[in-house]
């Protein structure tokens, strides 16, 4: 969820990104991975976008993975040889606080080749650089801050000032789910008004997901159960289990949204006590 969010806002505020990053609100498109490579490396919050002159690559990360440097220097060699007359700034972010040294790795080094790219530890930024432009808003409560909650009600107060829109949605849903890495759920609920966020494309999106992952899950589980029962009678209840965890994970994706108990159970169907035993349930 939060590689899908960092990508979105990157890709559609893209000007807000070159700004912060490169130092000019230069328009940037995005650029596919397959342009580089028939067989472009898995990457789960891979970001690349273009201008005439720069490829900008973006990997954002909830936790530091050993193979980033060498999927920085892979793909600046992919980049080189699809544009060679391309500057490329390659920048990993991370999103949340960690104890371990693998955040301050900039350098892909083998012998005889030595590869540096930037490395960005969002709590270490200041908050100001995310409260100047709506595409950064999201990360400000992410920055360097003793106060979060402070920062998000600060975050919440520039989103109500924006003119209802599509952009004020999608805004505040992406803050919602970012916020979510440091904040208590039930804060982000009280400080970001769901009627705002339910208009967003990632709302949506975290609807979508919900209804085909439960339908997925359901599925599978109730043909492992048919195959002892009987093929037809576990594709039956395959899709039973499926609907019924399909509205339970759609129930907790709303929930973490911001979404108030009551109108999940609007939405849903489910009582409000089946919505509050999930919440239990996931906490534990």
């Amino acid at each position: 969820m939060f590689d899908n969010v960092c990508k979105f806002l990157a890709e559609n505020f893209s000007t807000d990104f070159a700004t912060w990053l490169l130092g000019e609100p230069i328009t940037l498109t995005e650029l596919s991975p397959t342009e580089l490579s028939l067989e472009p490396i898995r990457a789960d919050a891979l970001i690349l976008l273009q201008s005439e002159e720069t490829v900008l690559h973006l990997e954002f990360q909830t936790q530091p993975k050993a193979d980033i440097p060498f999927r920085m220097i892979d793909y600046r060699l992919r980049g080189y040889r699809r544009f060679p007359q391309k500057q490329m700034r390659q920048v990993v972010i991370y999103l949340k606080p960690t104890s371990s040294e693998r955040v301050y790795e900039n350098t892909f080094s083998i012998p005889g080749t030595r590869h540096e790219f930037e490395v960005i530890r969002l709590w270490e930024q200041p908050t100001e650089i995310f409260l100047k432009t709506p595409g950064l808003l999201p990360f400000a409560v992410l920055s360097r801050t003793t106060d979060p909650q402070g920062v998000l009600n600060q975050v919440a107060r520039e989103i109500n000032r924006m003119t209802p829109s599509q952009t004020q949605a999608n805004v505040a849903a992406s803050t919602a789910v970012l916020a979510g890495l440091l904040l208590n759920k039930e804060l982000i609920r009280r400080v970001l008004r769901a009627e705002i966020m339910r208009e967003s494309v990632i709302y949506q999106d975290i609807l979508q997901e919900g209804i085909e992952q439960g339908i997925e899950q359901g599925i599978e589980q109730g043909i492992e159960q048919g195959i002892e029962q009987g093929r037809e009678q576990g594709r039956e209840q395959g899709r039973e289990q499926g609907r019924e965890e399909a509205l339970q994970q759609v129930a907790m994706n709303l929930l973490n949204t911001g979404m108030a108990v009551e109108q999940v159970a609007v939405v849903t169907g489910l009582s409000v006590e089946q919505l509050q035993a999930l919440q239990v349930k996931s906490e534990t």
